[in-house]
């Protein structure tokens, strides 16, 4: 399993504000180094990443804020047809978790990784995971036509181990808490619409994780003195 028991207690903190703040500067032998794009970025002091070409991706693990399903059916007047049953919440999470290995790979096929599903020396082993996802109005089937307007579809921490395909050795993970896309106004709640901002939402994430990788190759190797909060 991608994550451990002590990851996901931290993870849990971290969603009430700037995820950096709540993690430390070393963490499994990673050293915490300057990140750019998201909010918290980990390498192995001395580690290559100009071998890799091509990407073998885990399947991702997503899953909810603690407490989502209690605040979403306790969330003002509602009908019992508009409850979300545990059922309903599976189906969510077997969805979003779809959606993000699908558009995870494309993405990452799309700036040039070649994504495989065996090991090699020149395979990076990519193992992804949404923890905290909180969606503010999913749409579930039902004869109630209640309108839910909401600002954004919902936020999520996204966290991402890399390590060799072959030795399995750990080299790097990022974390980054997001909303997805805001309109900056009011828009009805659906649920192709819900689907479109979290992909988008992937896709971002896909995309610096892409670029993320590109500039390590091209500093590689990371300094085997490197100090916590450094610059690559």
């Amino acid at each position: 399993m991608a994550i451990k028991t002590n990851m996901l207690a931290i993870l849990a903190f971290a969603l009430a504000g700037t995820v950096s703040a709540e993690l430390p500067e070393n963490w499994d032998g990673l050293v915490e180094v300057k990140a750019k794009k998201m909010d918290a970025a980990y390498l192995m002091p001395g580690a290559d990443f100009r071998t890799y070409t091509k990407v073998m991706i885990d399947p991702s693990e997503v899953a909810f804020k603690k407490n989502w399903l209690r605040d979403m059916n306790s969330a003002g007047p509602g009908s019992l047809d508009r409850r979300i049953s545990a059922d309903d919440a599976k189906k969510i999470l077997d969805e979003a978790q779809r959606n993000f290995d699908e558009v995870f790979a494309e993405t990452l096929a799309g700036k040039g990784y070649a994504v495989v599903t065996g090991p090699g020396p020149d395979v990076l082993r990519l193992s992804p995971s949404v923890t905290n996802m909180y969606i503010n109005a999913p749409a579930i089937n039902g004869p109630s036509r209640t309108r839910t307007y909401v600002m954004e579809a919902g936020e999520g921490t996204l966290e991402l181990e890399a390590r060799d395909s072959m030795t399995n050795a750990l080299l790097g993970r990022v974390v980054d808490r997001r909303e997805t896309s805001s309109t900056g106004s009011l828009q009805f709640s659906n649920q192709s619409g819900n689907i479109m901002d979290y992909r988008a939402l992937v896709r971002a994430w896909a995309g610096i994780s892409s670029n993320g990788l590109d500039e390590l190759k091209a500093h590689s190797p990371v300094p085997a003195d490197l100090k916590p909060k450094q610059k690559m």
